[in-house]
Order: C-alpha cells, then sequence, then structure tokens
C-alpha cells in the first residue's frame, strides 16, 4: 500500500513558512501533479516526503506509517532530479545498477531488474555509453530507469523534463504517461508547467503561498476553478479577468464594468442574487469568447463590438487581442479567422461559461 498522506503539515525556514498547515491524500498507485508558481511550497512539500526536509509540524504517512522521522534510506521512495544526477564517469548500466550494489542485491538480481527498465525505457542500445554520449531525452530516461530499478512503493519527480526543449518534454510526457500505465506505482511531480500538469495528472494540487488551493482532477480544475488564482492559473491564454459589479433583479441580472454591461445567463440567478449591486470579478476563458459565424449554436450568448488590437497565429489556431475601451481581451479562435489588426470585431460570449469571482475572498461564486 503506497498511499501517501499529509496531516496538517506545516514546514518553516526560521521566520519564513514555506508550506502551511496543508492536508492532503494521495491515493495507491495515483499520479499527482504539484503545481504552481516558484516559491510556492510544492518541492518543499516534495522534500518532505523524501525525507530531505524536516516537518516542523503534523505528520506525513506512506501507507499507515507515519515517516517523520524515517530515514530517506528507509522510506521505499525513489526522487528523479531536474538535474538527471547521472554519474559522469558510469555507464548506463552502472549509473541504473549503483544504488542496487549500495544495497548488496545480487548480481543476478541486478542484471535482471536493469533489463527490465531498459526494455520498458528503451535503453538497451545505450547500456554500455556513457552520460556525455547521450541525448537529453536519453539522460532523463536513464534517471528513470536507475528509479525503477529500485521498485519503490513511491516515485517523486522534481520537475523532471525542464531542461528538455519543447518537443522532447512532449515527448517525454507521452511517455512518463504510459511509464506509469505499466508499473502503476504512485508517482508525485512538482512542476510549474500547467500545461504539463493538465496532461500527466490524475489528479492536480495548485499550489501559492504555501497553500493548496484546490485539489481535483484536470479537467474539474479546469471548468471549475475553486478562486480567482486556480482560473487564471491554469489555462493558455489565462482567463481573462474583468472587474465590475452585478447589478438588476428578478431574474434579469447583469455584470457592469466600466467599459460594457453583459447579461448574465439565467440559469445561475438564484447564486448571483446575493452579489446584486456588489463588487465581483468577471471571468471567461478566451475560447468561450467566438467569432460570430461561430456562435449560432449556443443555447445563451451576448455579441460584444471589440477592435483587434493585434493577432497571434499559432498554427491550428489563432489568438486575437481585443480592445473594448480600455479593457483588454483575449479570445482563442480558428486559425481561418481573418480578423486584422486595427479592424473591428464581433465578439460572442458564451455566457454558459461565465465564471464569477468574489471581489473581496477572490473565491468562485459561479
Amino acid at each position: 500500500m503506497a498511499r501517501v498522506y499529509f496531516e496538517s503539515v506545516t514546514k518553516k525556514f526560521e521566520e519564513v513558512t514555506a508550506v502551511n498547515n496543508i492536508s492532503l491524500e494521495i491515493k495507491d498507485r495515483e499520479f499527482v501533479v504539484l503545481v504552481g508558481p516558484s516559491g510556492c511550497g510544492k518541492t518543499t512539500t516534495l522534500r518532505m516526503i523524501a525525507g530531505l526536509e524536516e516537518v516542523t509540524d503534523g505528520r506525513i504517512f506512506i501507507g499507515e506509517k507515519v515517516i517523520n522521522d524515517v530515514p530517506p534510506k528507509d522510506r521505499d521512495i525513489a526522487m528523479v532530479f531536474q538535474s538527471y544526477a547521472l554519474y559522469p564517469h558510469m555507464t548506463v548500466y552502472d549509473n541504473m545498477a549503483f544504488g542496487l550494489k549500495l544495497r548488496k542485491i545480487q548480481k543476478k538480481e541486478i542484471q535482471s531488474r536493469v533489463d527490465e527498465a531498459a526494455d520498458i525505457l528503451d535503453l538497451k542500445k545505450l547500456l554500455g555509453r556513457l552520460p556525455k554520449q547521450l541525448s537529453g531525452g536519453q539522460r532523463q530516461r536513464v534517471a528513470l530507469g536507475r528509479a525503477i530499478v529500485r521498485h519503490p512503493s513511491v516515485f517523486l519527480m522534481d520537475e523532471p523534463l525542464s531542461n528538455l526543449d519543447a518537443k522532447l518534454r512532449v515527448q517525454m510526457r507521452a511517455e512518463l504517461k504510459k511509464l506509469h500505465e505499466r508499473l502503476r506505482t504512485t508517482i508525485v511531480y512538482v512542476t510549474h508547467d500547467q500545461v504539463e500538469a493538465m496532461t500527466l495528472g490524475e489528479r492536480i494540487a495548485v499550489m501559492l503561498n504555501g497553500e493548496v488551493q484546490q485539489m481535483d482532477s484536470p479537467l474539474t480544475i479546469y471548468d471549475n476553478p475553486s478562486n480567482r488564482f486556480v482560473g487564471g492559473f491554469i489555462g493558455s491564454p489565462p482567463m481573462n479577468f474583468i472587474k465590475g459589479m452585478v447589478s438588476g433583479d428578478g431574474d434579469n441580472f447583469k455584470f457592469e464594468s466600466d467599459d460594457f454591461t453583459l447579461p448574465l445567463s439565467k440559469t445561475i440567478t438564484d447564486v448571483v442574487k446575493p452579489y446584486k449591486d456588489k463588487k465581483v470579478t468577471f471571468g471567461i476563458r478566451p475560447q468561450d469568447i467566438r467569432e460570430e459565424r461561430r456562435a449560432k449554436r449556443l443555447e445563451e450568448s451576448f455579441a460584444l463590438e471589440t477592435k483587434v488590437d493585434f493577432r497571434e497565429l499559432m498554427g491550428s489556431e489563432t489568438f486575437l487581442y481585443l480592445k473594448k475601451g480600455k479593457t483588454p481581451l483575449v479570445a482563442r479562435v480558428d486559425a481561418l479567422s481573418d480578423a486584422k489588426s486595427g479592424s473591428s470585431y464581433r465578439a460572442v460570449f458564451d455566457l454558459r461559461k461565465v465564471h464569477l469571482f468574489d471581489a473581496d475572498s477572490q473565491k468562485t461564486i459561479v
């Protein structure tokens, strides 16, 4: 059983609180990603599981055992670092076998484990090479192989793909996903890249200022963020945010900003009623601002006359940077869009996809 559980865990470095009273559960055989900006506490959280940082308060469990005072070597974990950390004078085989030799495992068993890992990671032909003779992606696979041969209960991965170029990162993400499906071992993965988090994690824990803001499946976090930070951090380009207030009465409520007013869906009437005449932040994702010719099937929509500031062609899609008065907006539209910089643009809002956040607490209203 390789469930990892945090019970009210805090980590302080003198006066600085790096992790603040977090409680979270990583289920047996689950792939969980800790994601957030630099300094949010995600790597410190990982290092506490590994035993590389002491817990200031609270308890960490692996299975049913509290591991706060268990030495790192006895925690049955394997860690993959950002820097690969390979021994430059050792071959791929020796790098993968080194930890097993220190544990005085028999040669036959070492050979079997290294061969198994090399087969999984397509390293068979590279076992006699030195790290300097390998590409970045191959070195990363060796680092993964060194972890796999230990047969750990938990894999800990600290931004293992950040040193690779964009194409290799995509390739290695696919390989990590397949690796987890094959090994079915608990994986805790740290990254600042929300695309990595969305594509790899069965569940994601979004962190800020040492606290878990939301932990759920990627799709739930994307569609139903718990607060403004999560809504803005997950998704590319980020969610559009506009400050304003709720107005209206009966079943007809509106969002009013300095530059425009739009109706709110009748489906959220009961939720927004208490916020009448109160300040809120309106949020909508770029893909939910449609071109007029693509918006005919929307159940509830609102067309807004804007001006195209500039366009960014991404190949399969186009990002339109719009302005309505002083309010900037980003729309994610079809690559064949004929909108031109400086031209007027009729942007259609999908009212069923609108988010509202409390102006003070930043928590999600809807």
